[in-house]
């Protein structure tokens, strides 16, 4: 079964950014993390270098915000190059608008959980989004260690896409690389996010190719 990879440029080199995003051109995603310093304790970019981002790569932006009145932003990042916008059901009060406003603007709508945050709270707009990210570290900054009981919650969110008969894909970010994607994938994880387990990697392509077969190999 197909598992797409979509490396973080979080991680990246930004004194070099066009230059890293075509680097992993052979990736399904590219995974950005906008963070306003609120929601989560760091600040990182905005709309203008998502518009940078898309100039250098053919590949689908796949844009998480970690920001505070997400609703109020999803237009700039719908029309700064954004493909997928993720955003918090801690960060959204009202969650299904925003969703289907994503939806209306043209994007794929993905709806994102921290770790504590229980799957209770996405069961009635689980039909609304193209996917759902699972934190597996706390949000915040790159480089973090896989919590573990991410596995668990993976494999019951994939029972209840199962059981629903949805096609919704299921990305997991935070810790995760060559060494334990097998274990995300045969979790229920379809779409892996990795910063540092890519760019910390001196050949990203030969690195991006072996996460995808280990997550291909783990899901058949």
């Amino acid at each position: 079964m197909q598992v797409k990879i979509a490396p973080s440029i979080l991680s990246a080199d930004f004194g070099r950014l066009a230059e890293e995003v075509r680097a992993i051109g052979t990736a399904d995603y590219v995974h950005v993390d906008v963070m306003d310093g609120h929601f989560v304790p760091n600040l990182t970019i905005g709309p203008i270098v998502i518009e940078a981002v898309k100039r250098a790569t053919n590949l689908p932006l796949d844009v998480h915000l970690m920001i505070e009145d997400a609703e109020r932003w999803v237009g700039a990042y719908a029309k700064a190059g954004a493909d997928l916008i993720g955003v918090h059901v801690e960060a959204a009060p009202h969650l299904h608008r925003t969703l289907g406003q994503i939806r209306d603007l043209g994007k794929k709508p993905c709806v994102v959980l921290n770790p504590a945050t229980p799957l209770e709270s996405i069961q009635y707009v689980l039909g609304d989004v193209a996917q759902v990210l699972l934190m597996s570290v706390n949000p915040g900054f790159g480089g973090q260690k896989f919590i573990p009981s991410a596995l668990d919650k993976i494999a019951k969110l994939r029972r209840m896409i199962d059981e629903r008969g949805l096609a919704v894909d299921i990305e997991v970010d935070g810790g995760i690389n060559l060494d334990n994607i097998a274990e995300v994938c045969a979790a229920g994880a379809t779409v892996i996010v990795s910063g540092s387990g890519v760019y910390g990697t001196k050949d990203y392509a030969t690195t991006i190719a072996e996460l995808r077969k280990r997550g291909e190999a783990a899901r058949s």
